[in-house]
């Protein structure tokens, strides 16, 4: 049970740092070669690049994976590859259908009424070029989640990241600029639904048989399934697009109110402070498949282990990042944008963003096993109710605070969604808070931040304060006794599939054994 869970989170914790790194390599590259007010005209297509992805996926690929992973653990393989060919001939008209709304409506409207920036134009009218691709490759993963194989949505991630880096970087090389670089995400697009449809035809039959002899699927049917999954995609999709609001409703405001060189500066430091997301979405995305089966099946203990360790182990590594990213935010931007110093000027906006990551990291994993349950309109509602927060508080203060106030205005957000968020969890799962657990997570945080504050905040010291506040982190986790036998069992267990670092790993939690036991 918990190893499904160990598993699935451990393969998209890579398809997350493959995704994240890729993401940033991409940035970086744009950021220096084409410079705060190109960078930022790039930037401001980016928000509405993912709400039109997201509108254009109609809230489909949750959907997909919910009722994949229902039908096969009951044995019915038909209908679950019947939930994915009908989900994808939706996702298709929707892709084509937002794709040309925003080339021909949508992008004009902006570009001329709303940001009153023509220099954005042509790259928002390539976006709509972006969502027929999106949504298609969307829809694959969508059934590679529910039937756990994760690794195949890590093969396809690498294949758009890859596409995208090489092709952008290229296009802008040769002085195509931004347009360039959203060329480059076209085609990145392109070649991972190449890699999604090979998988899908290759390798997906062994988890979810061709059609049995004899099963008919009628027009009625397909109409009956398709009201299902579009009953239960509803509010997903507005769930999505709420959330994709809380990221990215400051780059819309500031594209308002300040100049694309604030805009490259704010995109400069996002994605950075966007890290710990990588262990939060990776196990959030386990989850909700996960939580839908033992709901299904109604193994109740099940799910709330599932909810338990998802919740302990998210904070585990998710909060000494938020703070030490908080910390050191200054060096950070000055070494990873050592080619253009002028982005330090991100650096408020990324030690306030990085602790807003810490409410959501929890809100996250709070959502997947909301909607895994099939209670997809709490989030929503919480969501929808955030993003109105967001955006008044955006409109206030960033023409104030700049950058900071928009950073600002989405923690608070970030806070708000949260504490409603984790109160449905406990009481529609009947699970007991691990409250011992993530109280001696943000004891040893704290130890670890009191430390970080003495070490100086300079590009000399960056890689070895970081490396101190690993060490003074693990031995505070084990000053506080967070390790518990479970815990060291389960993880000598899994390290075994490690060959010969598992020797290492076994020293080490013996050493923790016996630190534990004094």
């Amino acid at each position: 049970m918990a190893n499904k869970l160990i598993r699935g989170s451990l393969i998209i914790f890579i398809g997350n740092i493959i995704f994240r790194v890729g993401g940033y390599v991409y940035r970086f590259l744009m950021a220096i070669l084409l410079g705060p007010v190109a960078y930022g005209n790039l930037g401001i297509t980016l928000p509405f690049q993912g709400i039109f992805q997201t509108l254009s996926a109609g809230g489909l690929p949750p959907a997909i994976a919910k009722y994949v992973a229902e039908y096969e653990a009951v044995g019915e393989h038909d209908m679950a590859r019947q939930t994915i060919y009908t989900a994808l001939q939706i996702m298709i008209f929707l892709g084509l259908f937002f794709g040309v709304l925003m080339i021909f409506v949508v992008a004009p409207y902006l570009a001329y009424n709303f940001l009153h920036k023509p220099i954005t134009l042509v790259p928002l009218q390539i976006v709509g070029l972006i969502t027929p691709f999106s949504v298609i490759v969307g829809a694959f993963r969508g059934a590679f989640q529910g039937v756990y194989k994760m690794e195949y949505i890590v093969y396809t991630r690498a294949v758009e990241q890859l596409g995208m880096i090489l092709f952008a970087t290229a296009f802008v090389l040769i002085g195509l600029s931004t347009v360039g670089a959203l060329w480059g995400t076209v085609l990145g697009y392109s070649l991972s639904v190449v890699a999604a449809v090979y998988i899908f035809k290759v390798h997906m039959p062994k988890y979810i048989p061709k059609p049995s002899e004899g099963f008919v699927f009628t027009m009625k049917d397909r109409m009956k399934l398709a009201t299902t999954l579009v009953k239960f995609s509803i509010p997903v999709i507005i769930t999505a697009v709420a959330e994709m609001l809380i990221y990215n409703i400051c780059t819309i405001v500031m594209g308002k109110f300040l100049t694309l060189a604030d805009i490259g500066f704010f995109a400069a430091a996002d994605p950075i402070s966007r890290l710990p997301l990588i262990i939060s979405v990776s196990i959030a995305t386990t989850i909700l498949p996960a939580s839908s089966e033992a709901f299904k099946v109604k193994d109740i203990d099940s799910l709330q282990k599932y909810v338990s360790e998802a919740y302990k182990y998210s904070l585990l590594f998710v909060v000494p990042m938020c703070v030490g990213l908080a910390l050191f935010a200054t060096p950070t931007l000055q070494v990873l944008y050592f080619k253009n110093p002028a982005y330090v000027a991100g650096a408020s906006a990324l030690a306030i963003l990085s602790i807003g990551m810490t409410f959501y990291s929890i809100f996250t994993i709070s959502t997947s096993v909301i909607q895994g349950i099939g209670n997809p309109r709490i989030p929503m509602y919480i969501l929808i109710g955030g993003a109105i927060v967001t955006g008044v508080l955006n409109w206030y203060m960033v023409p104030f605070l700049g950058i900071a106030g928009g950073a600002l205005a989405t923690t608070v957000a970030c806070f708000l969604m949260m504490v409603p968020c984790i109160y449905f969890v406990f009481e529609l799962t009947k699970t007991k808070a691990p409250k011992k657990s993530v109280a001696k997570i943000f004891a040893a945080s704290m130890i670890m931040g009191i430390f970080a504050l003495i070490i100086p905040k300079t590009t000399l010291w960056l890689f070895p304060g970081i490396v101190a506040c690993m060490i003074v982190y693990f031995f505070a986790l084990i000053m506080v006794k967070f390790f518990e036998k479970d815990d060291i069992e389960s993880l000598r267990e899994f390290s075994s599939k490690f060959g010969p670092l598992s020797k290492i790993v076994n020293k080490m939690l013996n050493f923790v054994e016996r630190m534990q036991s004094r």
